[in-house]
């Protein structure tokens, strides 16, 4: 620490009985305000021993005040007597000699020297010495300029190294208070984050939580055992958005919550705002809702948004699939889990087999309470067989080929996740959303082929649907494709190449077919398309 840093102790502990006043006569914080310690002793010592705006450098001397060391004073007055001395010989000596433009000055190298130019060297008294001569003129001292330059240069040699002792020992006497510094800085930290809490809490309409231990109750899922929110709120969305739709949120104990909805509806909003809310309420926050009762929980575990790792040579699946193993392993029945659009990273057919069992082991095995936001919406089946499995969605609505989201809660799932729409949104090419939007309604499982115009080679539309050929590959029935064989399609434009080259695309691209022709597998793995 350096004299700054001590002078900045000063003025802190300063503020101490201010703060202790502040807080007097509020029960809740009695104690605090008992760790609220002045360090009156400490505060007083530093101030008497520091001036208010010390050097930064203690080597620079003009860090202890005077008056605090009794040896210091002597020798500073000493070198300061002696520059007074110095400063008025000029005056005497032009009076004495009577060359008027005489100077008196100091070098680091010659010391302190009387300059007399050449002009005036005949009016030099005898008892100057001569000490350098330069172009234009000559450099002299005195016995009594020799003299008080010793008195001047040793005093402040002394002086400079018994302020550093000095400083030290000042420096010394901190050291020792450091456990009382370190805590009542705790006490500090503490009441200025429960004056920020409060501060918040008052600004931003929050409520004051009812925090209770599930254990205490003894009715594992009943529903006096869960989370409640009434009308609640993300506290840091809520100020960057010009109007922001609070939802309420009842997680029964050990429930699992499949919400789904509409991408840009709300989902991992809405999990993040309950996660806040158990993490502010846990320490000793109100929370931005109308009402809030909450279990007290052992951890919150959360398994949001999507990064990868290329430094660890992680992709975004493993990255994802590495956190999902950390909570499917650490949490308990006590614990409160946040799992947003769990095998999204990989085929839709391995994603959605993980999902499933990820929330069948939540279920079964873990029991706990778990929010977990899915566009699988094949997932919503498992309310109807396993107990504690409830569906929620993100509300929408669609007029008129427009999509609104209305960012409510509501029971039961999601109808559609309006993907294309928001493709729509985001700016994609219009031709990309076009055909987004017809292969959606014309060739998922279930529905007829859809036609789409063959383009040239330039990729211009002929509006010449492609004509029906056969071709013969070596590509193998793709592993866990639910849809039905003969229903599936793929798109290609080989009707448009030139005849000679035909057979080399065929050769050089055998996965790539036709989308309006009908596919069948053989026995030797062959795929036959007609």
């Amino acid at each position: 620490a350096d004299a700054r840093d001590l002078r900045s102790l000063v003025e802190t502990l300063g503020v101490v009985p201010e703060l202790r006043a502040a807080v007097d006569g509020i029960d809740a914080l009695a104690e605090l305000r008992g760790e609220l310690d002045p360090l009156a002793d400490l505060c007083g010592y530093l101030d008497d021993a520091i001036v208010p705006d010390p050097p930064r450098e203690i080597t620079d001397g003009g860090v202890i005040r005077d008056g605090f060391d009794a040896e210091l004073d002597e020798l500073r007055a000493t070198a300061r007597e002696g520059r007074e001395w110095v400063a008025d010989l000029e005056a005497r000596e032009r009076d004495r000699t009577g060359i008027e433009n005489l100077e008196v000055g100091y070098t680091q190298v010659h010391g302190y020297y009387i300059e007399v130019t050449n002009s005036h060297l005949d009016a030099v008294p005898e008892e100057y010495t001569r000490r350098q001569t330069l172009k234009n003129s000559e450099r002299f001292y005195t016995p009594a300029l020799k003299r008080r330059e010793d008195e001047i240069l040793g005093a402040e040699e002394r002086a400079d190294s018994l302020e550093y002792e000095v400083f030290t020992e000042v420096r010394d006497r901190v050291a020792d208070a450091s456990d009382r510094i370190q805590a009542l800085a705790d006490a500090v930290a503490r009441l200025d984050a429960l004056a920020g809490l409060a501060t918040v809490a008052v600004d931003r309409d929050y409520t004051r939580p009812t925090v209770f231990d599930p254990r205490e109750t003894g009715r594992r899922g009943a529903a006096d055992d869960g989370l409640l929110l009434k009308r609640g709120r993300h506290p840091v969305v809520e100020r960057t958005e010009s109007e922001f739709v609070p939802n309420d949120a009842r997680l029964p104990g050990g429930s699992v919550t499949l919400l789904t909805g509409p991408n840009m509806s709300g989902k991992s909003t809405y999990m993040r705002q309950i996660a806040v809310a158990v993490v502010l309420a846990q320490a000793g926050s109100f929370v931005p809702a109308e009402t809030a009762r909450l279990p007290v929980v052992d951890r919150v575990f959360t398994r949001v948004g999507a990064s990868d790792d290329i430094a660890g040579g992680e992709s975004t699946f493993m990255r994802e699939m590495t956190e999902l193993r950390a909570i499917l392993h650490d949490a308990t029945e006590r614990s409160l889990v946040f799992l947003d659009e769990v095998g999204r990273g990989t085929s839709t057919a391995d994603g959605h087999a993980i999902a499933r069992a990820a929330v069948e082991f939540l279920h079964d095995e873990l029991g706990a309470t778990t929010v977990f936001a899915t566009h699988y919406h094949d997932l919503t089946d498992l309310a109807d067989r396993l107990p504690r499995v409830r569906n929620r969605h993100l509300d929408a609505t669609r007029t008129d080929g427009r999509v609104t989201f209305r960012h409510r809660v509501r029971e039961g799932a999601a109808s559609s996740s309006y993907g294309v729409r928001v493709a729509e949104m985001a700016g994609l090419p219009a031709a990309v959303v076009d055909r987004a939007r017809e292969l959606v309604g014309g060739t998922t499982p279930h529905s007829g082929p859809s036609r789409r115009p063959s383009t040239t080679r330039h990729g211009r539309r002929t509006g010449i649907p492609p004509a029906r050929r056969s071709v013969t590959t070596n590509r193998p029935p793709t592993t866990g494709d639910p849809t039905p064989r003969k229903q599936r399609r793929y798109s290609a434009s080989w009707q448009t190449c030139r005849p000679q080259r035909r057979r080399r695309w065929r050769r050089s691209r055998p996965s790539t077919i036709s989308p309006d022709v009908q596919t069948s597998y053989s026995t030797d793995g062959t795929t036959r398309v007609a």
